[in-house]
């Protein structure tokens, strides 16, 4: 029987009206069978209306916090905003960078960020797309990624110039906004924040990535002067003393109150990771999704990464070269590894969205589609299992996104094409 059909629909409605506790596994089946039933229902090009230039390459899609409003970034240079539920362009704006358009960034329902190839970061107020609120700069290279602190109202952006900086938005001076470089890296690629802002976890082109505990965005600067990440990375693989990186050791104690540093090197047997370019947080902050290019550049790999603060039995306090934390993985052909492909997590976490060429990949914790924290692998790195692939696209697909609010899957492709996907029932 459709684990979303008949009786079963029936029975689950109606305990829900009555208020019942699920008995186990319920909700498991019932999600299992919506994800599975996820298709194209709608999509939308420039073709369907020609006031509108063709924006190139979709890099990125973002929803409003309740999920009314869709902002893509495109590559050439403009930034289209939709309405999810009826799917119609509400607004574009042409030439709304000088290069192409990264990454957007809700800060609240109507005040959205974007940043640009152009090495600046836009503000804009979803009411009047007119003119931008402000521009940042800072930058001396492409800006890629943009975060935000609720806690301490800091918008972190990070980019290609190897820099993270923090904009204290809420402090406007005759120069701009304060800003503030916290870290720099060489090969940086993208930065994100856990949920509640404790945790930075950064990736780069050196196969690893940087997982920042008890993070204080405040001290940052000051705790992580002069550490450099690749030179620490080198001593760990040489097992040979650097002296001017050994000076950092205590950077990875686990007596440090805050800024505590976290190598995670935990890919999956077969997967000599090298540039980890792709990167997103689970809604709950259990783990980090990445995705990387192997070594000899054939194959792209999806993996997930636990990022929470274990006690582990140590002699003391030196850092051992690896980390062990890795949970899942996947893996495909690597096409056009020179796109960076965006891939994310469903609202609830219990689903990730993956490019897969001209399509989608739908893969999950277990074949029942359960929560992480009831399916965490006992030993070692285990396959993640595909729900569904859906090729829809007619290019290559490099950006996902689901929508925080509704039952709503977005993917965007390098001819500009936008496709909706719901559950079909």
């Amino acid at each position: 029987m459709d684990p979303v059909s008949g009786d079963f629909a029936y029975n689950y409605l109606r305990n829900r009206e009555l208020g019942n506790r699920p008995q186990l596994g319920t909700n498991d089946r019932f999600m299992n069978g919506l994800y599975k039933s996820f298709a194209r229902c709608e999509w939308w090009d420039h073709f369907a209306s020609l006031k509108n230039a063709a924006p190139g390459g979709i890099f990125n899609l973002e929803f409003s916090p309740d999920g009314s409003l869709l902002v893509a970034a495109c590559e050439k240079r403009s930034i289209l905003m939709f309405d999810p539920l009826s799917r119609k362009l509400l607004h574009s704006v042409d030439n709304a960078h000088y290069d192409c358009v990264n990454c957007v960034r809700f800060l609240d329902s109507r005040v959205f960020a974007t940043c640009s190839d152009d090495s600046t970061v836009a503000l804009w107020d979803a009411r009047n797309l007119k003119t931008r609120i402000r521009t940042l700069y800072g930058h001396s290279n492409w800006v890629k990624n943009i975060e935000f602190s609720q806690n301490d109202g800091l918008l972190v952006t990070s980019g290609f110039d190897g820099s993270i900086y923090t904009w204290d938005i809420n402090s406007y001076t005759e120069n701009g906004f304060l800003y503030n470089r916290v870290f720099h890296t060489n090969g940086l690629m993208r930065t994100r924040l856990n949920p509640d802002a404790s945790k930075m976890i950064i990736c780069t082109t050196g196969g690893y990535l940087i997982l920042i505990h008890n993070l204080d965005l405040r001290t940052l600067a000051q705790d992580l002067a002069g550490f450099k990440p690749n030179m620490y990375r080198l001593m760990q693989l040489s097992r040979t003393t650097i002296p001017v990186a050994a000076n950092f050791t205590h950077l990875f104690s686990k007596r440090r109150k805050k800024n505590r540093i976290e190598f995670l090197t935990d890919f999956p047997d077969g997967d000599d990771a090298e540039v980890v370019s792709s990167l997103q947080v689970h809604p709950q902050g259990w783990c980090a999704l990445s995705r990387n290019i192997s070594n000899d550049e054939n194959s792209e790999w999806t993996c997930v990464h636990d990022i929470q603060d274990l006690e582990y039995p140590t002699v003391d306090d030196r850092p051992s070269p690896e980390n062990s934390g890795g949970e899942e993985s996947d893996t495909e052909m690597g096409i056009l590894s020179e796109f960076i492909k965006e891939l994310c997590f469903s609202a609830d976490g219990r689903l990730i969205c993956s490019p897969f060429g001209y399509g989608i990949r739908l893969l999950a914790f277990s074949p029942e589609c359960s929560e992480l924290s009831s399916c965490v692998p006992e030993n070692g790195a285990v396959r993640l299992h595909q729900v569904a692939i859906n090729m829809c696209h007619e290019d290559i697909v490099v950006s996902t996104k689901f929508s925080p609010r509704h039952c709503l899957l977005v993917s965007g492709c390098l001819t500009g094409r936008i496709v909706w996907h719901q559950p079909q029932l």
